[in-house]
């Protein structure tokens, strides 16, 4: 068991490594190199000729002219101390800029993530009890026309709505103006209703995937032998259907919850941009656009490190959750 344990942390590192590296790498395969283009950015914007070499040595933590190899190490060094450099377009520490940005576009990602399953999960229950009603039927319909309308636009059609028809809601940002960051009772407020767009957008679309995930389950579990027992003693339905089907068709979803708060991550860059909402996915796009290689590095760096903690964590826990899986036997499979 603790082989099984300590075998999955070293592939967490042994994948945080690697895509490190990858990142490392791709970025030196744009076109033209960062530094060619950084040289003339800087040039642009009036820095010396003699001074240009130290001033992207001191924003990517790299000595342009030192070989590949020792830049390399240079930079992953540097990202294991947590020293990302500095963003060349906000001129601010990039590990600053990430750790004001993560708050708001987790907080986006798990609450849509928790209300989307919530939600699904509970009609997809009543769709498997009443299988074959005007209900099941109307509500399998609403679902995949659910899932075949993207969240970018749901995000532009309530954006559109709520915000610039009827003014219900703000169209930009993630607190008021006027507002001072800082923990109160305004600043929640303000947060809260700032979000709601973003958060509706990126639930309504998932709810039906979800709902036909659980009904398919439910109707499965319905069909297995200890359901038809319980039946047989007389247990009420509502104890059959909270302590049999809803218990075990809920827990091959689980994984999927936990893949889906990483996987949600990357949609993010669409969809702060379209409400203005600084997060980490509107820094990444704002980096790409300025050919800013240390926050673009940096924020690509920290989607793909989510989205491996999230697998690391199902992989842990799904044993626990569901004792039939054995964590010791599901390693002999790899």
């Amino acid at each position: 068991m603790s082989n099984y344990y300590v075998r999955r942390t070293a592939r967490v590192f042994a994948t945080v490594f690697a895509v490190a590296t990858l990142t490392f790498g791709l970025i030196r395969l744009l076109p033209g190199g960062p530094f060619t283009q950084l040289r003339a950015q800087l040039l642009r914007q009036g820095v010396p000729a003699s001074e240009v070499d130290a001033r992207i040595s001191n924003l990517q933590n790299i000595n342009p002219n030192a070989p590949l190899w020792r830049q390399y190490l240079d930079y992953m060094g540097s990202v294991a101390r947590g020293n990302f450099g500095e963003s060349i377009s906000l001129g601010e520490p990039v590990a600053q800029v990430i750790a004001e940005a993560v708050p708001w576009t987790v907080f986006v990602v798990l609450v849509s993530t928790i209300l989307m399953f919530t939600v699904g999960i509970f009609l997809g229950s009543l769709q498997a009890y009443w299988e074959g009603s005007r209900f099941d039927k109307g509500f399998s319909g609403l679902s995949i026309g659910l899932m075949s309308v993207p969240f970018y636009v749901v995000a532009v059609i309530s954006l559109y709505v709520f915000a610039y028809q009827w003014g219900w809601l703000p169209t930009a940002g993630t607190v008021g103006t006027n507002v001072e960051k800082e923990l109160s009772v305004p600043f929640l407020l303000s947060a809260l209703e700032h979000s709601l767009l973003p958060i509706f957008s990126y639930t309504l679309g998932g709810i039906g995937g979800q709902a036909l995930a659980m009904r398919g389950n439910s109707i499965q579990v319905l069909g297995n032998d200890y359901v038809r027992v319980a039946r047989l003693r007389g247990l009420a339905d509502r104890r059959i259907a909270t302590r049999y089907v809803a218990r075990n068709a809920i827990l091959p979803m689980y994984t999927g919850f936990l893949l889906l708060l990483g996987f949600r991550l990357s949609g993010t860059v669409i969809l702060e941009q379209i409400f203005s909402y600084t997060g980490l996915g509107y820094y990444m796009f704002a980096a790409l656009k300025a050919n800013d290689y240390p926050l673009m590095m940096a924020t690509f760096l920290v989607i793909t490190v989510a989205l491996v903690v999230g697998v690391y964590i199902a992989d842990l826990t799904y044993s626990k959750i569901d004792p039939r899986i054995s964590s010791g036997g599901s390693d002999e499979a790899y």
